[in-house]
């Protein structure tokens, strides 16, 4: 099938990056290949991409139009919270760079059967990798009322949390995206569904996050990739919303400090070594031409760091 999907922020990413000639880079979420064409165009396809995902379909598609770059192109089927594993397997003990390019594709959205999408009826599944086994379905109708206000509130920052976590569990069974909308629609008092996003937007990202351990899959897998990282290599961090965000942004800072102590402290006794500079001191967001040709970027934020 053909995986149409526009990458956000695509030069600023690659630029960030600095890529060279024979370097080893990793692409975390391959999609459609954007970033990884994108860093083989730089050198001419000189040079090594490790291209990462959990869905079977991006990996086929990439691995029929990389073909003609023999081994320089490695398809890994797989989470990113894995990096070391994989990299370890294939004998790499560092790269050059990394990308990450955070959220849902274009495809997934698109494609009614996956379920992440309140503008498709299909049943609820939302799982980015097809072997996994929780999906959405269970968490709506399995999960009791405190766990579904937790997550809703706190992954989908929703201030009707409470309301629809209630009105999840006495419609239940629930087991498709569009009966999902109509109880999240009956939670949120009229006025309140007038202005702003879709009134189901934050509660379908806060089960999707939750379905895929989307920020605790983050936080691993960057601090994971900081560490592989070779001295001047460079990672580059795509956000969609605030909470992958700040946990890109307190990773980052973290790991630019040379001292984890308090401040009362006289002496560091922490043994907390420096390893990255920040490029980017403030996120790059898309321009308004960009926004203009895919209004999907209009929450993206492209941090970039360099290993020291």
């Amino acid at each position: 099938m053909e995986f149409k999907h526009t990458t956000v922020l695509l030069k600023e990413t690659i630029d960030g990056l600095e890529v060279k000639e024979k370097g080893i880079y990793v692409d975390c979420t391959l999609g459609g290949g954007g970033h990884t064409r994108e860093i083989f165009s730089r050198v001419n396809g000189k040079c090594t991409v490790i291209g990462i995902d959990q869905d079977q379909i991006a990996l086929d598609y990439n691995i029929e139009k990389f073909a003609h770059l023999g081994n320089r192109f490695i398809p890994v089927k797989g989470n990113f919270a894995e990096i070391d594993y994989y990299l370890q397997k294939l004998n790499i003990e560092g790269i050059d760079g990394c990308v990450f390019d955070l959220g849902v594709s274009s495809p997934q959205l698109d494609i009614p059967e996956r379920g992440f999408s309140y503008n498709h009826n299909a049943p609820l599944d939302m799982r980015m990798s097809q072997d996994a086994k929780l999906t959405a379905k269970d968490i709506v109708n399995g999960w009791s009322e405190e766990q579904l206000f937790e997550i809703i509130s706190k992954y989908g920052e929703e201030k009707w949390a409470r309301r629809i976590a209630k009105f999840i569990v006495e419609n239940r069974p629930i087991l498709t995206t569009f009966q999902l909308v109509d109880v999240i629609k009956k939670a949120i008092p009229k006025g309140a569904r007038g202005d702003g996003p879709h009134p189901a937007k934050r509660t379908f990202q806060a089960i999707r996050i939750a379905v895929n351990d989307e920020l605790g899959v983050l936080e691993r897998g960057l601090k994971k990739a900081i560490e592989l990282l070779k001295p001047k290599g460079r990672i580059s961090v795509i956000t969609f919303h605030s909470l992958e965000d700040r946990i890109v942004k307190n990773i980052f800072k973290e790991a630019t400090l040379d001292c984890l102590c308090p401040r009362e402290y006289p002496i560091c006794v922490c043994n907390h070594k420096r390893k990255l500079k920040l490029i980017t001191k403030k996120p790059i967001i898309p321009s308004r031409e960009e926004l203009e040709q895919n209004p999907r970027a209009r929450s993206a934020k492209l941090r970039i760091a360099e290993k020291v």
